[in-house]
């Protein structure tokens, strides 16, 4: 019987592995082939108000602020506000050197996040777009245009552009992230078509103004304020023509601290919104929050689950046999790539790895949720 229990435990985990990142996207795919929702785009140029929260950016700031001012949009229609988070650093002062070019800043102190920053640029904001973009985010030049056309459709209610992670040192790290977010962004595209989206690029979105509902400082605006879209009744899409580009992140521990951070904020975030998970009221998303985002940060256990079981029955055939051998050594060379990408570039490893990494750091987060931790202040990223 009990070896029984184990067999079970070992293909359920299996089975929702494969589910989760391959499964899911091949049932979304054919729902889209089935049941497709266009979105009706044309030419739109209302009032735009881009917000950016900013700490500790004097590396960067300068340059996003030139980035967000030459692109092709009605300077009149552009409004541009910063909100600064108690910044130590010169970022402040950069800022005001853009005030004469309609560039607003504003001083948040004591310290309080992102989410906060946002809160306070909606007081400030004119425009009936909102966009957030981070402080070192660099659009396409047309980048608002192809965000903003999408609010044409009356049934839109927030956009997310497409994020491009480049990767010029070719480490592991950053090849590794630059392979994830293809995955996402085709994913996002294959939702986008049924429906709406689970989950956002923070740096290049934006909102109907009327729509942004103010979030508690320990909410993750990337994540949180789309699902209130959703739950108001409006659509949230993908515009793959709307592009960002940053740096990936260079060392492990920073690539882990980071996603750690998402992965805690999300589950929070899936906690505070847990009423989405109704298939009775929401269906179809809710489907789709189940499996893009709360399976996804679980997966570590069916990984455990998967492994484990297989140990234990490990002896009940040829097959159970090769499946040890196969996880065993895919474990292995995953944790040992960083050593042997050294003597030979080994891609698959490098995927591997960072597959490892993010599921290692869905982990934690889930502890640290156990624990009650939060997280609202951030640091600039490294890339």
């Amino acid at each position: 019987m009990i070896t029984i229990f184990f067999q079970v435990l070992f293909f359920l985990s299996i089975t929702m592995i494969l589910y989760v990142y391959l499964g899911y996207p091949a049932a979304v795919w054919a729902a889209g082939r089935i049941w497709n929702r266009p979105v009706a785009k044309k030419a739109y140029e209302p009032i735009v108000s881009i917000l950016i929260a900013a700490y500790n950016e004097e590396r960067s700031i300068r340059q996003t602020l030139e980035n967000k001012l030459d692109c092709d949009y009605d300077e009149d229609k552009l409004e541009i506000i910063v909100v600064s988070d108690e910044c130590t650093d010169q970022t402040e002062d950069i800022v005001r050197e853009f005030g004469h070019r309609g560039v607003t800043l504003l001083v948040q102190n004591p310290r309080a996040g992102k989410t906060a920053a946002l809160n306070a640029a909606l007081k400030k904001a004119s425009g009936e777009i909102l966009i957030f973009s981070d402080a070192n985010s660099i659009y396409s030049r047309d980048a608002i245009k192809k965000i903003v056309r999408n609010f044409s459709d009356a049934k839109v209610g927030y956009v997310s552009g497409k994020m491009i992670y480049a990767n010029p040192d070719g480490s592991i790290i950053g090849d590794g992230c630059s392979l994830y977010m293809k995955y996402e962004n085709t994913l996002r595209s294959l939702e986008t078509r049924i429906g709406s989206v689970v989950g956002v690029d923070g740096g290049v979105d934006a909102v109907r103004k009327e729509l942004y509902q103010p979030m508690n400082p320990d909410q993750l605006p990337d994540f949180v304020l789309p699902l209130k879209v959703v739950e108001q009744g409006y659509r949230v899409i993908y515009e793959p023509d709307a592009i960002l580009v940053e740096k990936t992140l260079k060392e492990t521990g920073d690539e882990y601290r980071m996603r750690v951070r998402v992965a805690l904020r999300a589950l929070w975030a899936i906690r505070d919104m847990k009423q989405l998970l109704s298939v009775t009221r929401y269906r179809a998303f809710a489907w789709q929050l189940w499996s893009h985002k709360l399976l996804r940060y679980l997966c570590f256990l069916f990984m455990i689950g998967a492994y484990v079981s297989n140990w234990i029955v490990w002896s009940e055939g040829t097959f159970y046999k090769l499946t040890l051998i196969l996880q065993t050594t895919a474990y292995i060379g995953a944790f040992l790539s960083p050593l042997l990408n050294r003597i030979s570039n080994q891609q698959v490893l490098y995927y591997l790895y960072y597959f490892m990494l993010l599921n290692i750091a869905s982990g934690h987060a889930c502890l640290k949720l156990v624990l009650g931790k939060k997280q609202v202040v951030w640091n600039p990223r490294k890339g």
